[in-house]
């Protein structure tokens, strides 16, 4: 075992926006904490962010994180966007307002000062955490 933590997460929607919801699985040390949640009006890019936000503050401080996501949005988001689109006072490139502000910083936030390593897994492909999340998130 190693001494990080690893995420997967998922986030799912009936309708666009429509009654959603999102989970995420925190492994430890060996220790697996499930966290799952619903929204009865939200998107699928929400239910995608608030798997990863609640999944992050589960993780003490100081703890490296791999965390797994299906969604290019979240991943590319917080690797990519956020700092440009901070450093622009929360405007895309075009200066029209980001989507989801509210969550994007609530997800700079928890990623302060912490070490991340995102990894992409591609949806619906057999990957056996991922169809977890995505069973839970459902």
């Amino acid at each position: 075992m190693t001494n990080q933590a690893i995420i997967f997460t998922d986030g799912a929607c009936l309708g666009n926006p429509g009654p959603g919801g999102y989970a995420a699985v925190v492994t430890i040390a060996g220790e697996e904490q499930t966290i799952v949640g619903r929204d009865r009006s939200t998107t699928n890019n929400k239910m995608e962010m608030t798997a990863a936000i609640k999944a992050l503050e589960a993780v003490p401080q100081g703890l490296p994180i791999v965390i797994h996501s299906d969604s290019q949005y979240v991943i590319k988001g917080a690797t990519e966007w956020l700092r440009g689109w901070k450093a622009k006072g929360w405007r895309k490139a075009d200066g029209k307002p980001v989507l989801n502000q509210d969550l994007w910083m609530q997800m700079d936030a928890v990623m302060a000062g912490r070490k991340i390593t995102w990894k992409w897994v591609k949806g619906h492909a057999g990957h056996p955490e991922n169809e977890q999340v995505d069973g839970l998130a459902n």
